[in-house]
């Protein structure tokens, strides 16, 4: 028989049934996690999806996170089963994470604000916001991002940073929303009239709410005009299409009661020098 034949028969006798039993150990555990993560993990999402507070995106990146964690937990131990030192990969895996922290700082704070938008829900998707200079329509949120559809049907993908880091202007987040106009009126027209005029444009309009109640009042002395602020309340779904209908009714309105919308004025004074010949 050749050494090396023999050597390995020996190795078998001295340790194949430790090396066996090493390895059952590590299947065995590995069987065991994955029930038992299986189990936190449906427990888990089921307790999250309770709670109104946390969005479904939210939920599912928790739950996500866990998993993996206690995957990684239940290798360390199957790992040690077969005899292997996690000391030094644990040493490691310390600092390959501090190395990928500061290599991907900016991911990484996407990500940490992409948690922060989720959990405090200041938006939700089909919400129309104002963020980051951007103002559009929440197609889809992500953790690393938030992508808006604008009013001319522009795509627009902004990282959650740049988003958390500033104000958010929500449109949709409540029922209503007030409609604010100015109308000016020439200084010789009748301000009473005028606001009867409008407040009865105002009530025509269906789409107006009666409460709060509508509110016209003169808010400016301007250079040509006097303003009226106009303030009528509508449902937010409504709001646009009562912002042009009262512009286009309100001066309909004005102009059959004889109420002039006036045009920027200047008045110019001539006065001929004393040199120049008459």
């Amino acid at each position: 028989m050749r050494p090396w034949i023999q050597k390995g028969q020996d190795w078998l006798v001295t340790t194949g049934a430790d090396l066996a039993a090493s390895i059952l150990a590590f299947i065995v555990v590995l069987i065991v996690g994955k029930i038992v993560i299986g189990a936190v993990r449906t427990v888990l999402e089921s307790t999250l999806s309770k709670t109104d507070r946390l969005s479904d995106t939210l939920c599912k990146f928790i739950s996500s996170i866990c998993s993996k964690a206690m995957w990684v937990i239940v290798l360390m131990i199957g790992l040690s089963q077969l005899g292997i030192d996690i000391g030094p990969m644990v040493a490691g895996l310390g600092v390959t994470g501090f190395v990928l922290g500061f290599a991907f700082q900016e991911s990484l704070s996407n990500l940490a604000s992409g948690f922060m938008i989720l959990l405090n829900r200041p938006f939700e998707v089909g919400h129309y916001i104002e963020a980051a200079g951007t103002a559009g329509t929440v197609k889809e949120l992500t953790m690393m991002a938030t992508t808006l559809n604008s009013p001319d049907n522009k795509k627009v993908t902004i990282p959650n940073r740049a988003i958390w880091g500033g104000t958010i202007t929500n449109y949709s987040a409540e029922d209503t929303r007030r409609v604010d106009l100015v109308v000016g009126i020439g200084y010789g027209a009748d301000i009473g009239k005028a606001k009867e005029v409008i407040m009865g444009a105002l009530t025509a309009n269906e789409q107006v709410l009666a409460d709060p109640e509508p509110v016209v009042e003169v808010v400016e002395m301007a250079d040509s005009s006097v303003n009226l602020v106009v303030r009528p309340w509508a449902n937010t779904d409504d709001y646009w299409a009562v912002y042009f209908a009262l512009n286009h009714s309100i001066k309909e309105a004005l102009d059959a009661e004889g109420l002039e919308i006036p045009f920027p004025q200047m008045d110019v004074h001539y006065h001929p020098s004393a040199d120049v010949p008459a």
